[in-house]
């Protein structure tokens, strides 16, 4: 047990190097969803809410987005989400200080106790509430529009 907490403190000190730590790309992204939904399966009706942004609070959803969340190295089953970077990957439009400030009003200590998936649900809800959350929405809503209008021009 004490080789698994030595080794689980090792790899979120390694994650959060923050020097070395750069934003995923959206090709890093959607290879990582990828990754993510070959390992925690989803069914149909989920992956269709999910493309909606709605993020249904089940087992396999939550199971999922803590996959993503950790292969982002945005969170740390041991210390949670790192706020600073979750500003830089997230800031949309938004100044990196207006970023940083919503994500440290969203991340918690887990002080009781919840397990890793419900932890990461629970600041991903509620940066999907704030104005973060309001940018990302619109940015997928205009990049779900610009497809939709290309096929409907070809």
């Amino acid at each position: 047990m004490l080789k698994y907490l030595i080794l689980t403190l090792a790899l979120c000190a390694v994650a959060y190097a923050d020097d070395e730590w750069k934003p995923k790309t959206g090709e890093d992204i959607k290879q990582i969803r990828i990754e993510c939904l070959k390992e925690h399966p989803l069914n149909g009706d989920q992956i269709s809410q999910l493309k909606q942004l709605i993020f249904p609070d089940e087992p396999d959803v939550r199971q999922y987005l803590l996959c993503s969340a950790q292969k982002l190295d945005i969170f740390c089953t041991h210390e949670g989400y790192h706020a600073d970077r979750l500003a830089k990957q997230f800031k949309m439009d938004l100044t990196e200080e207006e970023a940083l400030e919503i994500a440290q009003g969203c991340i918690d200590k887990n002080e009781e106790g919840s397990p890793a998936d419900v932890w990461a649900f629970r600041g991903h809800k509620c940066l999907m509430a704030s104005k973060i959350g309001d940018k990302v929405k619109a940015f997928v809503k205009a990049k779900h529009d610009a497809a939709e209008a290309a096929k409907a021009s070809a």
